[in-house]
């Protein structure tokens, strides 16, 4: 795979551990997209990927070291508990997550007090113990691509243990230009950026977000770090199997007999804050009030599913979303047709089936690193489905040309696009959707991985 070994460093691993019969660890594939993107790239290889045990299965894993289970060489990090939800939910996904997507309502947070500033020791001491499971793991001269926000530190710290390595920090978020980040303080600033700057390289799914850090490390460190820009792409031969099994096949036929040869408006998200359900939901609201046309004749179909429910935002997120379906569907209904199809089971074969059966499919976040769906829709529809695509996610810097764009924040503006779309001739829907299957096939997980080894040197 590369002249150099190989060890990967993410804060969830490609495994999953739990304990069977007889206290037996039994290894199931993780989820998530870093690992269908590139586990089936190094699976059989020397690869080492540490990551941190998130299950007591995981933690018995850990305790024996490096594990070889499905074709994978994993070493589960069993980390301080109370200095992992510290780390993760209160910095990760509470601060910079939200930093990073421009999601604080700044009137009332953050807060930066004495607990917070706990969090953040706690974030450093998470760090730390990466960088010493990498120090001791890592073969001489090894690439070490480190994945995302919650071990943006190893650069620095590795500096110091092992400066034989080449670390390559991939970040998978957005990155927010310098106004935005000094909602950190400065001292925080400074120590993130400093941690992500010392890696060989920084790379970024856009131009835009690798800009925006090179940015901020020149106004807060007086330096422009390495940087390089990798959108990730699906792997057509994954999706595609999923879209071809017997599974999604009765998926679609099920969702063919609810819709009942209506059109299809459709999404495919994760419950959060970030993808801006609640607009899209009232961009429906507005077409079916201003072009009653579309009234009996059109499905609204979300496939979502909760994320972050450690946080009381998102639990709040959620119970919002589920009164705004209530409420369309309640003022709208009749008795041959619900407008809502909400479905919150995160089954997978049933999402793809909704991507297969589209007519159009709807991605309007209010800013994302990139969005893989808005790639993965084109590959599998069936009806020349169009994309509605917000130029907040980082796909817009390669799908742009070919999708039809919509303000995050204008519900009108989102409500005529799903009405150009439903109306559009079945010549300019061809055309769309063969312009988006070509950008969306351009690039593999092997291609992604291939420039991180690049950076690496």
């Amino acid at each position: 795979m590369a002249d150099r070994p190989v060890v990967i460093v993410s804060n969830r691993g490609p495994l999953s551990f739990k304990i069977g019969h007889y206290g037996v660890l039994v290894a199931t594939r993780g989820a998530g997209g870093l690992v269908s993107g590139i586990g089936p790239l190094v699976v059989g290889t020397p690869t080492t990927w540490i990551a941190a045990a998130l299950s007591p299965g995981d933690r018995d894993a850990a305790e024996g070291g490096v594990v070889e289970a499905e074709g994978f060489r994993v070493h589960m990090l069993a980390l301080d508990p109370d200095d992992f939800g510290a780390a993760y939910d209160v910095v990760c996904n509470a601060t910079l997550w939200f930093a990073y997507h421009g999601l604080f309502d700044l009137s009332r947070r953050p807060v930066f007090d004495r607990a917070w500033a706990g969090a953040w020791d706690a974030y450093r001491r998470v760090n730390t113990a990466f960088a010493d499971a990498v120090a001791a793991d890592a073969p001489d001269g090894a690439a070490v691509l480190v994945q995302d926000y919650h071990v943006a530190l190893l650069g620095s710290l590795l500096a110091e243990r092992r400066p034989d390595l080449r670390t390559v920090l991939f970040s998978h978020t957005p990155f927010p230009g310098p106004e935005e980040l000094r909602v950190l303080p400065l001292d925080v600033r400074t120590e993130l950026l400093g941690g992500m700057a010392a890696h060989h390289a920084c790379g970024f799914h856009t131009h835009r977000w690798a800009g925006a850090f090179a940015a901020c490390c020149h106004a807060d460190l007086g330096v422009v770090p390495a940087t390089f820009v990798s959108p990730l792409g699906p792997e057509p031969a994954d999706i595609g199997a999923v879209a071809g099994s017997a599974a999604c096949a009765r998926e679609l036929a099920d969702l063919d007999r609810q819709l009942d040869g209506r059109k299809l408006v459709a999404r495919v998200d994760r419950i959060e804050l970030s993808k801006n359900l609640l607009r899209g939901f009232a961009a429906y609201d507005d077409l079916l009030t201003h072009h009653p046309e579309w009234r009996e004749r059109v499905v609204f179909g979300a496939f979502v599913y909760p994320s972050r429910e450690g946080l009381e935002e998102y639990h709040g997120y959620r119970r919002q979303v589920e009164g705004v379906v209530a409420d369309l569907n309640r003022r709208w209904s009749t008795p041959a047709w619900e407008p809502v199809l909400f479905d919150a089971s995160d089954h997978f074969a049933r999402s793809v089936a909704a991507l297969r059966r589209s007519d159009v499919l709807l991605v309007n976040p209010i800013r994302d690193g990139l969005n893989l769906v808005a790639k993965e829709g084109p590959l599998v529809n069936d009806r020349h489905g169009v994309l509605l695509l917000s130029p907040e996610a980082g796909a817009w810097e390669e799908l742009g040309d070919a999708a039809i764009g919509v303000h995050p924040y204008d519900v009108v503006g989102t409500a005529e696009a799903m009405h150009r779309a439903l109306s559009m001739g079945a010549g300019e829907r061809a055309a769309h959707a063969e312009a988006l299957r070509a950008v969306a096939t351009a690039r593999t997980p092997a291609d992604w991985l291939a420039d991180q080894l690049a950076a690496a040197g």
